[in-house]
């Protein structure tokens, strides 16, 4: 969690929020397995190598697995915030139209029961 306040906005943490956090831990921790798994794979053919040195080539290639993943997470959040904001924009934009829509079309119907009035006084 990011604290008492359960968020970093200070807004207290809700179910949606927590499950959000718990998913993302459990999704992270089977890219760490995933990754894990690879090196070994990786490393398996090379039968000369030293235990040690086995373990430093595992722990390497997890690490530059993990940097690429979190590298690759970071590029898909910030298009996910990028197209949040241009949808929330377009949507905007369509709500100012529609509202103008609406209005025009309330004036016009203003306008025309004035004009159905007027006439329909004149002739009396």
């Amino acid at each position: 969690m990011t604290g008492e306040a359960g968020r970093r906005d200070g807004r207290p943490a809700g179910a949606a929020d927590v499950v959000n956090q718990v998913e993302g831990y459990l999704l992270w921790q089977a890219r760490v397995a995933e990754a894990e798994e690879r090196a070994r794979s990786f490393t398996e053919p090379m039968t000369w190598l030293t235990s040690a040195q086995r373990e430093e080539i595992e722990e390497h290639y997890t690490r530059d697995c993990l940097l690429r993943a979190r590298s690759d997470l970071q590029r898909v959040a910030d298009r996910c915030r990028a197209l949040r904001g241009e949808y929330e924009e377009r949507y905007r934009r369509l709500r100012a139209r529609c509202m103008a829509s609406v209005l025009a079309a309330l004036a016009v119907l203003a306008g025309a029961a004035v004009v159905t009035l007027a006439v329909a006084s004149a002739r009396l």
